[in-house]
Order: C-alpha cells, then structure tokens, then sequence
C-alpha cells in the first residue's frame, strides 16, 4: 500500500466513528463502539509504522530541538506529512470521544463541539468547554434533566 493509500484509507477511517458520535449520539450500538479503544490502535499502529518510516537520523536530530524550519522541512516529505496528519486524526478523534462522552454523562449538547473537532480538533475542544460551562451556569435545571433522560434510557425494562 503506497503511502497515499494508507493516508485516503486513514481519512475514511475514522469517518463512521464521528458519523455515529454526531448522527446517532444515543444509540446503544454507537454507546458500544465508543466505549473501545480499538480504533485508537489501528490509528496508533499506523501511525508507528509511519513514524518509523519517516525518521532519519537527520530528523531525529532536528525534531530533538525543534525549531519551526525544521519542522517545515521534515514535513515537506509526504511520509513525514501523512504522519503528522494521522497524528492529528487520532488526537481529533480521542478529543471527539472525550467529548462525545462527557456529554453522554453530563447531558450537554455536543453535535456543534463533535462537528467542530472532526475539523478542527481544538476549536471542538474549545466549543464543548464554553458550551459545558454556559449550560451549567445559565441552564442548570435542563442539564438535570438531560441526565435523568439518558439514565431512564440506560434502564432495561423488566417487561413487567
């Protein structure tokens, strides 16, 4: 697999996981796949093998003690720029979970922050601590019941 492949297969990757985070935040099949790890290793075991890939003793010297024209030039080479790209997938999609979590406990809204983080990780990040903090400042009875609607849907029925 060329490193183009590897780079358009990690770009569709990751997009059933942030579909089911945005469109099906509550459903028990996205609860379960969220609630793994596996993701974070298939991203992280292809990010090792690029990592590897893309380090010289050049780089190696020159990422010790970075300085921003390095960096430039380390990722000028499209090994190196898929790592770093893949980089930001994995971190993007951990940040998006975190999320995506946080407002499962919490009942905050968190389609606007997940949106936001599948495109720019630390704006959704942002996004999900401004919107935690206005609702429970300004909403904090709805935030009760956000949690007390998700808790009921977590209950089994006894079919009695």
């Amino acid at each position: 697999m060329t490193i183009s492949q590897l780079f358009n297969v990690a770009n569709l990757f990751v997009l059933p996981f942030w579909a089911l985070m945005i469109l099906l935040p509550n459903w028990k099949v996205t609860r379960w796949i969220m609630s793994s790890y596996l993701p974070f290793v298939v991203l992280a075991g292809t990010y090792l093998y690029l990592f590897i890939s893309s380090i010289t003793p050049e780089n190696a010297q020159a990422l010790s003690n970075p300085q921003l024209a390095d960096i430039a030039r380390f990722l000028a080479d499209e090994t190196s720029a898929a790592t770093g790209w893949i980089h930001f997938l994995v971190m993007d999609l951990f940040v998006g979970r975190w999320i995506y979590w946080e407002g499962q406990k919490t009942g905050v809204w968190t389609i606007h922050s997940l949106a936001l983080s599948l495109f720019a990780g630390p704006l959704g990040l942002l996004s999900h601590i401004l919107t935690d903090w206005i609702t429970k400042r300004f909403f904090p009875k709805f935030q009760q019941n956000e949690k007390a609607t998700l808790a009921e849907q977590e209950v089994p029925s006894t079919g009695t």
